[in-house]
């Protein structure tokens, strides 16, 4: 089991292209498209998942199943985020119509 001071995830930046293409080299696998989450074990990329379409690749010489199971719990949390309306629009979905736009009426 994964100690949490000895994971991290974070998202991709365009200095980790070498370390995901690594990764997808030794999953024998193609890269992820971006966005990218990364996944890291002890400072080290050891997996990195898609956020578009949710391929993910890791090293296969480390034990990154539930690492792999974070990246998954964290990509889908984003993905909720970005499907929930913004507060604005969730405050004019109760004003009444009459309400939203006075100068109209």
């Amino acid at each position: 089991m994964l100690h949490p001071a000895h994971y991290v995830l974070r998202h991709a930046t365009y200095d980790d292209g070498d370390a995901i293409r690594r990764l997808a080299a030794l999953d024998s696998s193609r890269a992820p498209q971006p966005p990218v989450l990364i996944g890291e074990i002890d400072g080290r990329p050891a997996a990195a998942l898609s956020l578009s379409d949710g391929h993910a690749v890791s090293d296969p010489f480390r034990p990154t199943a539930q690492l792999l199971s974070y990246l998954r719990v964290r990509s889908n949390a984003l993905r909720a985020v970005d499907a929930e309306p913004s507060l604005r629009r969730r405050i004019l979905a109760v004003v009444p119509s009459r309400l939203r736009n006075p100068a109209a009426a």
